[in-house]
């Protein structure tokens, strides 16, 4: 397991060594004629890292989030999800959505951009711990340092992760349904810093009752190196087989697009990246007291942060 020849044993070190515990709860409350469905989970985890500039053992909570769904009535719903792990408060979630038609819903505030499948999974049905992989003292991948891996690129890339607009989504037919987001591009809870938004969206079409394939894209504007306004793209494609809690589960996806942390200070080149991942789990449900289910996952996840570049991108394996 490598990302570059010369962190080969922090992998190993830090995945072997890495575990993680989840408590969550969920209650409903009827007031004013408006349901409110209070839930919550608190995610403790502990890692460590044989690199150099890594912090050593680590305890500490991932997530600690209060859930509030309401659903006012059956054209009016919404979310509020605080956090404040990581000795910080923050908001997560914070929208309603207006419910016009099974194939017109309309959702403002702050949400999820509409682009690929593993940031838009919860964290509630994740099959690996970490998304990114994250590796304490790890930071060789160009751009957006870190490890290279799928959600390493879209999250500092802003073209996935949380963030504050407008979105729609809805049903076009019994297999094919889609998701578009247009947003600020500054992130969650942040205002826009200029006069353009960002804008992502995919299509999924449902092949058979366990099998979806879709296609996305993303467009994130932010402010260049001489004050202008830029745009960076990226578009690709996923599979998913099989859901969370119902046995087994194959994901797969690749994208590829504008790695504009990247950017040449003296040329303005912006460079383009590439990566893919596949993340195979088994759920396997136990009749335990104290135990819910056991989970065996495999995730490999291969990332190249400038394809004119040779030997500067690398894999991640997760056992």
């Amino acid at each position: 397991m490598t990302v570059r020849k010369r962190v080969t044993p922090i992998l190993a070190l830090a995945f072997l060594c890495a575990s993680a515990a989840s408590v969550s709860a969920q209650v409903e409350i009827n007031a004013r004629g408006a349901t409110v469905r209070v839930g919550g989970r608190v995610h403790s985890q502990f890692a460590t890292s044989s690199a150099e500039d890594g912090r050593g053992a680590d305890f500490f909570n991932r997530r600690a989030r209060l859930t509030l769904d309401i659903r006012v009535n059956d054209r009016l719903d919404g979310r509020v999800m605080p956090d404040v792990s990581g000795g910080k408060a923050s908001l997560k979630d914070a929208y309603f959505r207006l419910r016009l038609a099974p194939q017109l819903r309309v959702s403002f505030g702050q949400f999820k951009r509409a682009f690929d499948l593993y940031e838009l999974d919860s964290s509630t049905e994740m099959t690996v711990v970490e998304r990114t992989g994250r590796i304490n003292g790890v930071d060789s991948c160009a751009g957006v340092g870190g490890v290279c891996t799928t959600s390493r690129f879209t999250e500092k890339l802003a073209y996935s992760g949380r963030d504050v607009g407008v979105r729609f989504d809805g049903a076009l037919g019994e297999r094919v349904s889609y998701l578009a987001t247009v947003t600020n591009g500054t992130g969650a809870s942040g205002g826009d810093e200029n006069d353009t938004k960002s804008f992502a969206g995919r299509v999924s079409f449902q092949v058979s009752d366990n099998v979806t394939v879709s296609a996305n894209a993303s467009v994130h504007d932010y402010v260049g190196g001489g004050e202008t306004n830029e745009r960076g793209t990226a578009f690709g494609g996923d599979i998913d087989v099989g859901s969370f809690r119902t046995g087994t589960t194959f994901k797969v996806g690749i994208i590829a697009g504008d790695n504009w942390k990247a950017e040449d200070d003296v040329t303005g080149d912006v460079p383009s990246f590439i990566t893919g991942q596949a993340i195979l789990a088994h759920y396997k449900a136990l009749e335990s007291e104290w135990f819910e289910a056991i989970e065996p996952a495999a995730r490999v996840s291969w990332g190249d942060p400038d394809r004119d570049s040779a030997d500067d991108g690398g894999f991640m394996v997760t056992p």
